[in-house]
C-alpha cells in the first residue's frame, strides 16, 4: 500500500518558530489543523506537545476534528473555522469553544444552543472584504453586531477576515486597516472591547512586523505554513521553515517496456486524465503502474522527487508514469517492481491523502 510518512518532529519545530516569531510581535494564533484529516497519531504529536499550550487555539472546519482534539486535550480551545450549518449548532456548542460566524439567523441558533447546554459562546464575526467568499458587508456591520450583542449567551470575541484562499485577494494594508476602524468604530459606539482582531490564513504571515500590518490586528490562523512551510502569498518557504515534513512513497506495481501513446482511436469511455502524446513519434518506454490514483490524490498535487520520472496519466486507483527511453529485451537501469517513487504533496495533496483510508500514515 502507498503511503503518506509524516515527519512530526519537522511540525512540531516550525509551530516552534512560528510562536516564537508572533510572540515577539504581539500575536497569538490559532493552529488550523484541517489538513490532519482528524490524524489521530498526527494530533497526538502536536495536542501532547508542550507548544500546544502557548497556542491561542486549535482550529478544523470539521466537528470530528474539534471533538478529537477536545477528546486527547481537553485543556486546549478549539475554533470552528468556518460559519457553521444549521444542522450541526449543538455540536458546535459541545466541541467549539469559538466559530466563525456571518449569519444571524445562525448565531441566534448558536445563542441557543449555548443557553441550553449552560454556556457562553463566543464568536468572531467574519467580514467580507474583497474574497467574495464569507463575511458580512462593510456596511451592514454596525447593525449586525448591534443585534448580535443583545444575545445572552453569545460574546463577540473579535473581527475577522479570510483573504487570498479563492480568488486570491492579497491582503494589502487598506484591506486589513478596515478590521481595525471597525474594531474602533464598535468599541466606541457599544462601549465594548472587542479583543481578537484575526487578518487571515497563512497568507498573512509575511507581513507580521512590517509596516503593511495596520494597529490593532493581532490574531492569524495558520494552517499551510506551520505543515508545509510555505506562504501562500508567493508559495515560497516562509523564513527557515520545514518544507519536508510530508512524503509520500508509492509502490511499482507493474514496470514493462510499453508504447508511448495508445493504438487506434479513442473513445469517451476513457476517464482522460494523461498527458497528450499525440504529436510524439511512436516509441518505447518503461512505464511504471503505482498504487494510487484518483481516489486517493490528484497527480497534479504531487511533485515527483526524480525529476527524470514524467507523468503519463492516471484512473481511479492506479496511475502510470514514464520512466525514460526503453531497450527492448532490456530491463529498467535503475527501478524495478516492489520499488518505490517519492513524491513531495502539495497542500490540498497532504489533505487528500490523510483523508483517504486507503494510504498508510506513517509517523516519524
Amino acid at each position: 500500500m502507498a503511503q503518506l510518512i509524516v515527519h512530526t518532529n519537522r511540525i512540531i519545530a516550525n509551530l516552534e518558530k512560528i510562536q516564537k516569531f508572533l510572540e515577539k510581535n504581539d500575536f497569538s494564533w490559532t493552529l488550523v489543523t484541517k489538513i490532519l484529516s482528524g490524524q489521530e497519531d498526527a494530533l497526538r504529536a502536536i495536542l501532547l506537545h508542550p507548544i500546544a499550550t502557548k497556542l491561542y487555539s486549535v482550529g478544523d472546519s470539521r466537528i470530528s476534528g474539534l471533538r478529537l482534539v477536545k477528546e486527547i486535550n481537553p485543556a486546549v480551545k478549539t475554533m470552528y473555522i468556518k460559519p457553521p450549518a444549521m444542522d450541526v449548532v449543538k455540536s458546535i456548542i459541545d466541541y467549539a469553544d469559538i466559530s466563525l460566524n456571518t449569519s444571524l439567523r445562525t448565531i441566534e441558533a448558536l445563542n441557543k444552543a449555548a443557553a441550553a447546554a449552560g454556556k457562553i459562546h463566543q464568536i468572531i464575526i467574519m467580514l467580507e472584504l474583497g474574497e467574495l467568499r464569507e463575511g458580512v458587508l462593510r456596511e451592514r456591520v454596525v447593525d449586525f453586531y448591534a443585534k448580535v450583542f443583545d444575545l445572552n449567551n453569545i460574546e463577540v470575541l473579535g473581527l475577522g477576515t479570510n483573504l487570498g484562499c479563492m480568488y486570491g485577494v492579497q491582503p494589502t494594508y487598506d484591506k486589513l486597516l478596515h478590521l481595525s476602524l471597525y474594531k474602533q468604530l464598535l468599541e466606541l459606539k457599544f462601549n465594548k472591547q472587542i479583543p481578537l482582531i484575526s487578518g487571515g490564513s497563512s497568507i498573512v504571515l509575511p507581513l507580521v512586523g512590517k509596516s503593511a500590518m495596520p494597529k490593532n490586528v493581532n490574531h492569524l490562523r495558520i494552517g499551510e505554513s506551520a505543515f508545509m512551510g510555505t506562504s501562500p502569498w508567493d508559495g515560497k518557504q516562509f523564513s527557515t521553515l520545514s518544507t519536508k515534513a510530508f512524503e509520500f512513497k508509492a509502490n511499482i506495481i507493474e514496470l514493462a517496456s510499453k508504447k508511448n501513446f495508445p493504438d487506434d482511436q479513442l473513445t469517451d469511455g476513457n476517464i482522460g486524465h494523461f498527458v497528450d502524446s499525440s504529436g510524439e513519434t511512436q516509441g518505447l518506454t518503461y512505464r511504471a503502474i503505482v498504487d494510487f490514483g484518483l481516489i486517493d490524490v490528484d497527480a497534479s498535487d504531487l511533485a515527483i522527487v526524480d525529476d527524470s520520472v514524467k507523468f503519463v496519466g492516471t484512473t481511479s486507483d492506479m496511475t502510470v508514469f514514464d520512466l525514460g527511453e526503453a531497450k527492448e529485451g532490456k530491463v529498467h537501469g535503475q527501478y524495478k517492481v516492489g520499488d518505490r517513487l517519492v513524491f513531495t504533496p502539495s497542500y490540498m495533496g497532504v489533505a487528500r491523502l490523510m483523508s483517504t483510508r486507503f494510504v498508510d500514515k506513517v509517523m516519524l
